[in-house]
């Protein structure tokens, strides 16, 4: 007997999680996320062009209609009133010039904005226009308009805004309003010269939204940039601005509208496999105040189903001043809570070697919301096996205390104790498990494949006692449930 399995065996705490039976319709499949966004069927990747208008998220995704696989890319689009349930609307960018080719002229990642005051003319009533900016591969920066919120959407006639340079390979337009020159900014990943080291992001900037002036470059990143202004939340004097790369690293600093200047050194915001092609959307109102930001899940597998690919749960940024210095904070939309179904919670137990008390034993479900604060008292190492059975080993979610370190499918994040305690909140999904830990200081993202009828989770403890300070356990509703 190996190791883990004693560990099981002697030193556990099982959540049983009954199954719930399969019926296969369409979006109750074996793979199909419950409460993260897929498309009905065949391949996407990149979120693009986020922007909120109406009372209404608009999320539109690279997409192939034609199969399962990468190419041939147009923007689907879904659009969503709480950013959780999700309706699938028609597509709205084709490839231009009648494209039929795999990628050129195929409609590329890019962003959206609210045309408020009009600039491109397109305006029809009282309904502002919405403007996306994107890459037609090969075929240079592009705008798309739609006078109706989003239903309807037409290429504008004087495209494209930014000419192809066939040297640069530039694309993922980010559009945003900088206050403070009162000029509209535009992020461009591009290679700014015939080196792979000058690969990075390119700052123009413009007034009318069709001219514009290249202002600097920031060398380092590759693909889908985004910039973001943040408030310092426990400095609300403060603010920085920070400079999201396509795997959603970053560099914190200052921006004057034109210059960028760094404050750090590149940071992670997301320690797993499967977190790429970062956005935020625009247009948030300032009553509500946040930053949301969404990805794509890039790499996971969906053996057998209709669609390839999900997103991540959409989730806040926060910057916070630490010792340390500042950092980026992400945790889940406090949205969340309204899927939670049936929950239970436990407090002030503790967990010692040898004893199997299964004192969470009563929690049913497949997709789960757990959050654990937890006391390392004496213990060496601990964590959860989830998507766990008695037949089939699970996947193990460890904490070792001496290295302070969290590790999950392969993924090791540096992670110290704060007084002995440590925070996680664990989002399982049928195809992906995403952990934020300590408040969102650490977050890892990563899709995985678990048996079908393994649904029992465990927490245990190796060496030492563990204190569960407490644990609660929400099973998830179905987004799709309506469908």
């Amino acid at each position: 007997m190996n190791f883990l399995s004693t560990t099981l065996l002697a030193i556990s705490v099982i959540v049983s999680l009954p199954a719930k039976k399969s019926d296969r319709k369409l979006y109750d499949e074996l793979y199909r996320p419950q409460f993260h966004f897929t498309p009905e069927k065949n391949w996407h990747n990149d979120p693009n062009g986020l922007v909120f208008y109406d009372n209404e998220y608009h999320m539109f995704y690279q997409h192939n209609p034609k199969g399962n696989e990468w190419g041939f890319m147009h923007w689907g689009h879904t659009i969503s009133k709480d950013l959780l349930h999700w309706d699938h609307y028609p597509i709205a960018l084709y490839p231009d010039e009648n494209s039929e080719d795999k990628e050129r002229c195929t409609a590329y990642s890019g962003s959206a904005i609210v045309d408020k005051n009009n600039l491109l003319g397109k305006q029809v009533g009282d309904t502002k226009t919405l403007l996306a900016f994107y890459t037609s591969q090969h075929c240079g920066q592009r705008i798309a308009y739609s006078t109706d919120k989003g239903r309807n959407w037409e290429k504008y006639e004087g495209n494209p805004i930014i000419p192809l340079d066939e040297k640069d390979d530039a694309r993922d337009p980010k559009v945003f309003w900088h206050k403070q020159t009162q000029k509209w900014v535009m992020v461009l990943y591009r290679k700014l010269t015939d080196k792979d080291n000058s690969k990075g992001v390119s700052i123009y900037t413009s007034d009318n939204l069709l001219d514009w002036n290249w202002e600097s470059h920031v060398p380092g990143f590759y693909e889908c940039p985004d910039l973001v202004e943040f408030k310092v939340t426990n400095r609300p004097d403060e603010s920085k601005w920070v400079l999201f790369d396509g795997d959603g690293s970053y560099l914190m600093g200052s921006f004057d509208g034109k210059n960028f200047s760094s404050e750090t050194g590149k940071m992670k915001s997301d320690w797993g496999k499967n977190y790429y092609a970062t956005q935020t959307w625009s247009n948030i109102p300032a009553e509500d105040g946040r930053v949301i930001q969404i990805a794509w899940m890039r790499g996971g597998e969906f053996p057998e189903m209709p669609f390839n690919g999900q997103m991540s749960f959409p989730c806040e940024l926060n910057v916070t001043k630490f010792p340390a210095g500042y950092k980026l904070i992400r945790t889940p939309i406090a949205e969340i809570e309204q899927l939670h179904g049936k929950s239970l919670s436990w407090e002030n137990k503790n967990i010692i070697p040898g004893l199997n008390d299964n004192k969470l034993k009563k929690v049913t479900g497949d997709c789960l919301h757990i959050i654990a604060e937890l006391d390392v008292k004496s213990s060496d190492n601990f964590g959860f096996m989830v998507r766990h059975s008695n037949k089939e080993q699970g996947t193990e979610i460890l904490y070792n205390v001496k290295r302070g370190t969290l590790s999950v499918l392969g993924c090791t994040v540096p992670l110290p104790t704060k007084n002995d305690k440590l925070k996680l909140e664990i989002l399982l999904d049928r195809t992906s498990i995403e952990i934020f830990a300590n408040d969102g200081q650490a977050v890892v993202s990563n899709c995985f494949n678990p048996s079908e009828k393994a649904l029992d989770v465990v927490l245990f403890t190796n060496g030492g006692e563990l204190g569960v300070d407490k644990i609660e356990v929400h099973k998830m509703k179905s987004i799709w449930k309506e469908k």
